[in-house]
């Protein structure tokens, strides 16, 4: 009788039935139990999953498995592994099923639960089941959520790929910074005759955004529209954010008021996208517009509203929108913190930035200390920067944004004996600072730059061009009398 339950359409049969069972004291045994759990899964009714399995006293690693498959699949990612976890504690197997399989391993890769992820990598492998595709997929998804992108690109090698594959390996590129690889793979998936889907549009996009790759971005849009995908929100919204950050902000718009339906994240690109630029004015008024339009804002709004705020100085009109965040009922997260940290030590209002960091109500992160170093650098405030740098060495001495901050606040004060100290301590705690990279779109090619590169085939001419733009600098009116002033 209870599988025609779960076989149904409707909780309201299985749960009167289960209500039945209670009242007559009705013994719910082990596969009673697991019959419940399954009908509860299928309706998405978690609470009463946990309560059904919470009464079933001889529990059998169906019980078990039951329970981690109703986790992952409801996007319980933690409870999830924590039953995976007891499982293990317990001796009891993780069941063969797939669908536990790809529940267990997609929890790992939202949780970057990389080790935990491997355990269950290793229990595909002795199961024979890891050329299963949608394992395999999950498994592509992990790796690539956790930064091991040689591992995804073996595993995707040896995969009879579908879109997913091509979306997962093309995602986790993108993700990592690799977009030149991202872009490579996605040509191949095209030379392949696999037609792309929304989510492998929106990876792509996104990849062109961080390479700030115009013309590989329009191309992609004609092809989207050719393919008949430019009614989907997601990939318009992916496309509002490619030409914002290309700097096309009238394309970004235009595509934006093409919309047929805007949600919340479509509001926030456009915000996002006028705020990097400086223009505030224009940001603060699509906000205006989508409260009037009773689209409710949420975290990430308010992160690129007070972020429009920080670009153009509005230093009022942001404490106003971080106070209004209660209105929506949210609570300011670091991100919010260290945007209102960066808005009132950009702008001189040190010690107010300073009280923000002191009495906020969760502990700064590395954000937030080198938004207050950077401002106290800007000012050429070394006393609270000093202040700041002994509390933020504390917190995190292995990051080297806060010595090189502080070593050139002590450089352009003439303190070298306090650089020399700094120095030694980057090599006490073996702290290294990253190379920066750039990268800019000469006619249809994308080049990349690292800092100090001499690897590029033309690399004598543009350096040579860079001495000569130097000098001509030098020779201007304005260094000229910044010279003659010193």
């Amino acid at each position: 009788m209870l599988t025609c339950f779960v076989n149904g359409k409707n909780s309201h049969a299985g749960k009167a039935f289960h209500g039945i069972a209670l009242r007559r004291n009705i013994e719910v045994d082990t596969m009673v139990g697991n019959a419940f759990i399954s009908f509860y899964n299928k309706f998405e009714l978690l609470d009463i999953a946990e309560k059904v399995f919470n009464t079933v006293v001889e529990r059998d690693s169906e019980s078990w498995n039951l329970m981690v498959y109703g986790c992952g699949k409801m996007g319980f990612d933690v409870k999830c592994l924590n039953y995976f976890r007891e499982m293990q504690i317990l001796g009891l197997g993780l069941s063969c099923d797939i669908n536990n399989l790809v529940s267990v391993i997609s929890s790992c890769a939202q949780l970057g639960e990389q080790r935990l992820g491997q355990s269950a990598h290793c229990y595909v492998m002795k199961h024979s089941v890891n050329e299963h595709l949608s394992v395999a997929n999950a498994l592509i998804g992990l790796y690539g959520k956790c930064g091991v992108l040689r591992l995804a690109s073996i595993i995707f090698d040896h995969t009879n790929r579908d879109v997913v594959t091509w979306n997962s390996l093309i995602g986790a590129y993108a993700n990592a910074g690799y977009s030149e690889d991202a872009l490579s793979l996605f040509d191949q998936m095209l030379l392949e005759d696999v037609r792309p889907n929304s989510a492998t549009l929106v990876g792509i996009l996104s990849a062109c955004s961080q390479l700030a790759a115009l013309h590989r971005g329009r191309w992609i849009h004609s092809y989207i529209k050719e393919i008949g995908l430019d009614s989907d929100a997601t990939v318009s919204s992916a496309l509002v954010d490619m030409y914002a950050k290309c700097g096309q902000l009238e394309l970004s718009r235009a595509v934006f008021d093409s919309m047929h339906e805007r949600d919340v994240v479509s509001w926030n690109v456009m915000i996002s996208g006028y705020g990097i630029h400086g223009y505030a004015k224009e940001a603060l008024e699509v906000f205006a517009e989508m409260e009037r339009g009773g689209v409710r804002p949420n975290g990430v709004t308010f992160l690129a509203i007070l972020s429009a705020c920080g670009h153009s100085g509005l230093v009022d009109e942001g404490k106003k929108l971080f106070n209004r965040m209660k209105e929506y009922s949210i609570r300011p997260t670091l991100k919010h913190y260290a945007s209102m940290v960066d808005l009132l030590g950009r702008y001189g209002h040190l010690h107010e930035a300073e009280e923000i960091v002191l009495t906020m109500p969760i502990e700064p992160d590395g954000a937030i200390w080198g938004a207050l170093l950077g401002a106290c650098k800007m000012h050429n405030n070394v006393e609270l920067g000093a202040r700041i740098a002994s509390r933020a060495f504390s917190s995190d001495p292995e990051n080297d944004g806060y010595y090189v901050l502080m070593s050139n606040m002590f450089a352009c004060v003439g303190k070298w004996e306090e650089v020399k100290m700094l120095r030694q301590m980057m090599k006490d705690y073996r702290v290294n600072k990253g190379a920066g990279w750039s990268s800019i779109e000469v006619g249809e090619r994308t080049h990349l730059f690292t800092m100090g590169d001499r690897g590029h085939p033309e690399s004598d001419e543009i350096y040579e061009m860079l001495e000569a733009s130097n000098r001509q600098i030098e020779m201007s009116p304005l260094c000229e009398a910044q010279k003659t002033t010193k």
